[in-house]
């Protein structure tokens, strides 16, 4: 009879909360393990050409699912690792990383073991994750089902990535299966809280003629779109930051667009800045969505709801869940939705005038002839610069899940993360949009999703260097340029099965085309989309302008 361990336990619990595939890379510390993993009925290894991959697909995945994971060995895996654990952190992605050590008696000795460093302290690597994670256990034989409960419990209520330290002899050592299921999410709401928090949202509406809501991503990770749409079904004008596209329906009649402070659309600054009343669900402001803080917003004309607590004017209710304050609101907004609704009547934007089918590729065809090939169901993930900017001028059909890296903003983020997205929605087109400098720093998991058969449609921005950077400072300067590659052959040298269609176009009828055929397409489609150099987007350039301010103010 085969005997039950740590290993098992732990599986059985990811599997429980739903996750489905494990990225990562081997080392000798976790082998054992990793057996473990290929004989489980449920989660699938996936394995990554690097640590650093393997964490970001880790993220896209939990972006997408509501958990990932990630196994890497101790020291130079965990460490590999650790800048996308800490973007996982920064923007509010639960990954569990597990991490494979040297055994207890090992560490108990204090020997040098390789992967240290050497000088008989094991507890390193562990400290310096601490930082990035919201919860932490090194495992013990005698105590481990109890610690991976917990561990568990405070990363899906937190929603913020976890570290779990298993000593290779701890993770074969015998437990007992789980006797019951992992344990729901502590209620937060207090009853009291909300209705006092519900008679002042009230107070507030009878106060205003106008109402707007302007919603961002933690309305998505805190799992409240559904109450966030039921508030936005009274037909209130919106709009979203960049980091919160996907939480909206830019085809709805009441968006706006996007919200990006000085940097907005002039339609879309007066309808969020000059409203008697702006509800403010999930939203956190960076430097990066907003123009390096150039949004005008009086807070006391506000009602800000956050995780697990709200505000109005000056007054704080806490403890009180954001799904629950939005149905708060929601239900006043609804008694006087006639009132609310006819002083609501945003413009619609006039379309972007459709490119010359004839003429070379330009930034500005570029997006919009992507936004015209996205359709309900696509997952896009666009990588910070060129892409993410590009694409804030283009509105997105309903269905689109729409993401990217804007407040960690790691360039390479995406390509890896496509890879752990497509796995965690495989019924979801991925698209990827990335520039060429992103993309090299990322390139080695292109093969990997060669390896596994992901139907990626990917647009690599072909502009010569770092667009983003140069536009910031150095426009001509040789530490923005970068090697140059010929992605077409990159894909075939990754595909020696011929599987996968990679393809360079210069012109905008060469893109349609293209886009045309990836769209009916059952396999990986690369797209080289060679632009010219200094062609920037317009957001872009204004963020770049303040980004050039601020890096030089005082």
């Amino acid at each position: 009879m085969t005997t039950y361990t740590v290993a098992d336990y732990l599986l059985d619990r990811l599997a429980e909360a739903g996750v489905r595939h494990l990225f990562g890379v081997p080392g000798d510390f976790t082998l054992d393990f990793l057996d473990h993993v290929e004989r489980h009925p449920v989660v699938e290894w996936v394995g990554c050409a690097n640590e650093l991959g393997a964490g970001y697909a880790a993220d896209g995945y939990g972006r997408l699912h509501g958990l990932g994971a990630l196994s890497t060995t101790f020291g130079v895996g965990e460490l590999s690792a650790i800048s996308a654990v800490a973007g996982s952190y920064a923007e509010h992605v639960p990954v569990v990383h597990v991490v494979g050590a040297p055994t207890t008696a090992v560490q108990a000795a204090g020997r040098a073991s390789h992967h240290s460093l050497g000088d008989g302290d094991f507890g390193h690597f562990a400290r310096m994750t601490a930082e990035v994670t919201a919860a932490q256990e090194v495992l013990s034989a005698t105590d481990a089902p109890a610690q991976i409960d917990r561990l568990l419990a405070e990363v899906r209520h937190r929603r913020l990535p976890g570290y779990l330290l298993i000593p290779a002899d701890v993770g074969g050592a015998p437990v007992e299966p789980p006797s019951s299921p992992l344990p729901d999410p502590d209620v937060v709401t207090d009853p009291v809280v909300l209705a006092r928090f519900r008679d002042a949202v009230a107070a507030r509406l009878e106060a205003s003629d106008t109402v707007a809501v302007l919603a961002d991503i933690l309305v998505s990770r805190l799992g409240a779109e559904d109450a966030l749409h039921g508030l936005l079904g009274h037909g209130l004008a919106h709009a979203s930051l960049l980091w919160g596209r996907r939480v909206v329906d830019e085809s709805a009649s009441g968006y706006l667009g996007s919200y990006l402070g000085a940097a907005s659309a002039p339609a879309v600054r007066t309808g969020i800045e000059g409203a008697d009343l702006l509800v403010l669900a999930g939203v956190q402001f960076t430097d990066l969505t907003t123009g390096f803080f150039s949004q005008r917003i009086d807070a006391a004309r506000t009602v800000e709801i956050r995780g697990e607590h709200a505000r109005v004017g000056d007054d704080d209710y806490c403890p009180l869940a954001m799904r629950d304050a939005l149905d708060a609101v929601s239900a006043e907004v609804a008694v006087r939705s006639d009132r609310l609704r006819a002083h609501d009547s945003p413009s619609t934007p006039t379309p972007p005038r459709t490119p010359d089918a004839d003429g070379p590729l330009s930034q500005r065809a570029l997006w919009h002839e992507v936004a015209a090939f996205l359709r309900e169901g696509d997952t896009v993930l666009a990588d910070q610069g060129t892409s993410f900017y590009g694409m804030a001028g283009e509105r997105l059909p309903h269905g689109v899940v729409f993401g990217g890296q804007p407040l960690w903003a790691a360039i390479g983020f995406t390509l890896p993360a496509i890879l752990g997205a497509a796995l965690a929605r495989p019924e979801r087109r991925p698209v990827l949009l990335i520039g060429d400098g992103a993309a090299q720093l990322t390139a080695a998991e292109l093969g990997t999703l060669v390896r596994h058969d992901v139907p990626a449609v990917i647009v690599v921005v072909d502009n010569a260097g770092y667009t983003v950077e140069r536009v910031i400072h150095g426009l001509h300067e040789e530490y923005n340029d970068i090697a140059a590659w010929d992605w077409t052959t990159l894909l075939a040298a990754m595909d020696p099965r011929g599987a996968t269609t990679g393809v360079r176009v210069d012109t905008v009828e060469d893109l349609r085309r293209a886009l045309t055929d990836a769209r009916t397409s059952s396999s990986l489609t690369l797209i080289q989309a060679v632009v010219p150099q200094d062609d920037v987007p317009p957001v872009l350039a204004d963020l770049a302008a303040a980004a050039a301010a601020a890096n030089h103010r005082a």
